[in-house]
Formats: C-alpha cells, sequence, structure tokens
C-alpha cells in the first residue's frame, strides 16, 4: 500500500534503545492496525511518522506515536473513534478509523495496562499516542515470562506469510467471506492460528473457491457487493456438492425474522454485529466438532437412521442411495469408485468430498465399511451353520482371511465371535 500510493514511512526512537518488559503478540497487533489506518487514510504521497520514547515524566511507561498528514477527523467523530464496529460516515466519506481496527487496539492496550488517545483536525492529519508501562512492577508476577522472547517477525516476512507457513498440519480450512478489508484481515488473524483461511471479498468470489478449494467451513457477511450473503448461503445450499458444508452468517441485522430468513436459507449459525471474537471462534468449533460426531455415529450404526444424525435433507437423501447403491452391489467384488460415482450421478472428487464430510470415511473405507456392516446383518439373519467364507463372497471379499482382519478392525471382535453373540443373545 505505501508503494501504490507513494507514502513515506519514519522512524524516530530515542533513546536508540529500550529494555523493558511487554507481550511483543500484542504490541505487534497494536501496531500493525495504527499504520494500517495510517496509510489506508493518508493522501497520496503523505507521510507517516513514527516516534517511540520515554513518556515524559513517566520514566516506567513508554510513548508510541503514529502521525500522519492525511483527511483528518473532526471533533465530533473522534468521539466515537473506537467504539467497536463504528462505521459513522466510512463509506461515504473514506474517514479514517472506522472498523474494528482501532477498537481492537484500543481492547489491546488496555489489557497491557495502557492508554490510547487521538489529536486531529479536519484535513490536518491525526496523532495516536499509545502510553505503555515497561516496568517489572506495573505488572503482576504472574504476569510476568522471564523467558528470553525471539523475534516474532522476521524483518523480510509479514504476519500473514509467517502465519500460513505451516498449513499443512491445519486439520479444516475456513473461508471467510466479507467485503470490509479491516474486518477480512483481522478475522483472518483470529481464525489462522488454528485453521487454514481463505478470503473473498464476495459471494461471486467466494464461490470460485469454493469450486477450486476443499472448504471445510464457510463464514460470511450478509451485505456485499456482487452477490450477498444469503444469495451465497442459498448458492451453497441448494448444491448437492455443497450442501454438507456448514456456514454462518455474519450481520447487523439481529430482528426474529432476519434469522428466520437466514435459518430458511439453509444457514447453520447466525452471528449479529457486533460480536466477540471467541464467540466466532466457539460458533466454528462447534459446528465442525458436530460434524465429527455425526461422522463417529454414523460409523457406529448397523442400520442408518439419518433423523439421529442431524443431516440436512439433501445430505440424509444421498446418504442413503449411497448406502442403497453400495448394498446392490455388495457381492460384486469388482465394484469400485469409479462405477460408484457413476451411479451416484457425481464426479469422484465430489463424491469423495461428500463422504469424507458427511462420514468421515473416504470413499473405499465407506465402500468397506457397508459391505461390512452388510456382513453383520446377515449374520442376525442367517442360521447358526454359516460358513465364514461364504459370507465373506457375499459382501464382496474375494479373501476371507482378510474379511476377518477388516471386521475384527471395524468391530472389535471376529466374524466367528460376532455369531457366538447372536446366536446367545437369540438363546436368551
Amino acid at each position: 500500500m505505501a508503494k501504490k500510493r507513494d507514502l513515506h514511512f519514519s522512524l524516530t526512537c530515542e533513546p536508540e534503545s529500550i529494555i523493558g518488559f511487554f507481550d511483543a503478540d500484542k504490541l505487534d497487533k497494536i501496531i500493525y492496525n495504527l499504520l494500517s489506518n495510517a496509510a489506508k487514510y493518508n493522501k497520496e504521497g503523505g507521510r507517516v511518522q513514527v516516534a517511540l520514547g520515554y513518556a515524559p515524566e513517566q520514566p516506567d511507561y513508554v510513548r508510541l506515536s503514529v502521525k500522519d498528514d492525511g483527511l483528518g477527523i473532526s471533533k465530533e467523530r473522534q468521539k466515537n473513534l473506537f467504539r467497536r464496529f463504528y462505521e459513522g460516515d466510512y463509506r461515504k466519506f473514506n474517514t479514517i478509523g472506522t472498523g474494528i481496527g482501532l477498537s481492537l487496539t484500543k481492547d489491546l492496550v488496555e489489557l497491557h495496562k495502557g492508554s490510547i488517545t487521538v489529536e486531529s483536525e479536519k484535513n490536518r492529519g491525526t496523532e495516536f499516542i499509545v502510553l505503555l508501562p515497561i516496568a517489572r512492577g506495573c505488572f503482576e508476577e504472574e504476569q510476568i515470562n522471564e523467558e528470553p522472547i525471539p523475534d516474532i517477525l522476521p524483518s523480510e516476512e509479514t504476519p500473514e506469510e509467517i502465519s500460513d507457513k505451516d498449513t499443512s498440519s491445519k486439520k479444516y480450512t475456513v473461508l471467510v467471506v466479507e467485503d470490509n478489508e479491516d474486518l477480512l484481515r483481522l478475522m483472518k488473524q483470529l481464525l489462522q492460528r488454528t485453521y487454514r483461511v481463505l478470503t473473498a471479498h464476495n459471494g461471486q468470489d467466494a464461490i470460485t473457491l469454493v469450486d477450486n478449494e476443499e472448504i471445510d467451513l464457510i463464514v460470511t457477511d450478509v451485505m456485499m457487493p456482487v452477490m450477498d450473503g444469503m444469495e451465497l448461503c442459498k448458492y451453497v445450499k441448494s448444491k448437492l456438492e455443497y450442501s454438507h458444508i456448514p456456514l454462518i452468517l455474519l450481520t447487523v441485522k439481529n430482528r426474529e425474522e432476519d434469522r428466520a430468513e437466514a435459518y430458511e436459507m439453509g444457514a447453520d449459525a447466525f452471528i449479529s454485529k457486533p460480536f466477540h471474537a471467541n464467540v466466532l471462534r466457539a460458533r466454528i468449533r462447534n459446528l465442525l466438532k458436530a460434524r465429527e460426531h455425526i461422522a463417529h455415529d454414523f460409523k457406529k450404526q448397523l442400520i442408518f437412521k439419518a433423523q439421529d444424525l442431524e443431516y440436512t435433507d439433501m445430505d440424509k437423501e444421498f446418504v442413503q442411495r449411497a448406502i442403497d447403491c453400495i448394498t446392490r452391489h455388495a457381492a460384486d467384488e469388482k465394484f469400485d469408485q469409479l462405477q460408484f460415482a457413476d451411479e451416484m450421478g457425481t464426479s469422484k472428487s465430489t463424491l469423495y468430498r461428500k463422504l469424507k464430510s458427511l462420514t468421515g470415511m473416504s470413499t473405499t473405507t465407506f465402500i468397506r465399511n457397508v459391505r461390512l456392516k452388510t456382513a453383520c446383518r446377515l449374520l442376525e439373519e442367517r442360521k447358526e451353520n454359516i460358513r465364514i467364507s461364504e459370507l465373506a463372497y457375499s459382501v464382496g471379499f474375494s479373501d476371507p482371511k482378510y474379511f476377518s482382519t477388516c471386521f475384527k478392525r471395524e468391530f472389535g471382535v471376529l466374524p466367528t465371535e460376532y455369531l457366538e453373540q447372536v446366536i446367545q443373545k437369540k438363546q436368551t
């Protein structure tokens, strides 16, 4: 942004080295937000001056100043500047300091036992002044960590580049859709330590990502250009390929009829702005855990009961069709993923994604699971003299020994032991 708008940044620090106690992560976020605002609402070719030093007459405090020569802020608007989700005339006048960036900054400063103030006049620039305690005596002993703090931000890497490095270990991918750049960036910062996070600025861009990425959950604003959140929700929930993806709607609307409309569209959760970060994180975590529980419960069921698993109507019908398809071909050992996908009327990739999300199993594992459950039902129905080899062949296994191994791995007992349990139940 600085290069694009020809902005000049400068830093003065007096003295050059200041030793003290501070929370490196919180201070990083504070400075990042202040610099972002100073750059975004500055004029072309403008200046941003950062100054750090001891606070006058307060040796236990440092004074951090971020000053720009941009549009400035009227006295009237300064009253609401740090209010969470204050937007004022932001979209109309492009005024500095709206959204949640400054509210978050104020919260972090106060969490650090500091204070933040603003000095500004219309068309004469803006200066944010942060006072932070750095002496050991300013903090409780349990807040002090004597361990050396490593550099959080190596000089040539941005926070996004660092956070996104280790995405391979992140189990879920969350798509965040929001047209407000500040809010989009902050939500990404909130979530990317736990999830792989993708972003889009409207529903249309989100659909492109959903088409090309494996998305586990969508968080979307309602009010957006091109395609709004309601339209995106309706699109996702009406498509077989995507209907399993949990979707959370974020909106300033909080009337009962708005909630009703959201749930009619198929939304899995509805969060009103302003919201706490912990609420969003908890809702995402709970929706993803619910998916895991459904998958776990499906695996335990010998007879599929969709009403016990909280699937959508479209997904109930899909899983039932998948089970019926495999059951019809249970004795055909050559029945494979390609034939399965063809008979289900989907691509192999769509079939895999749907089954993985709804049952926690890959296509191959799902086929084997249904075959083994079919074997259990046959054991329940057949007489005592059933042969295990005959049972194996009847559910598509060419090797009875391998069938017995798979059966024990799935149900904890061998087929012969399972049969003994069935006989004992019938006798009692």
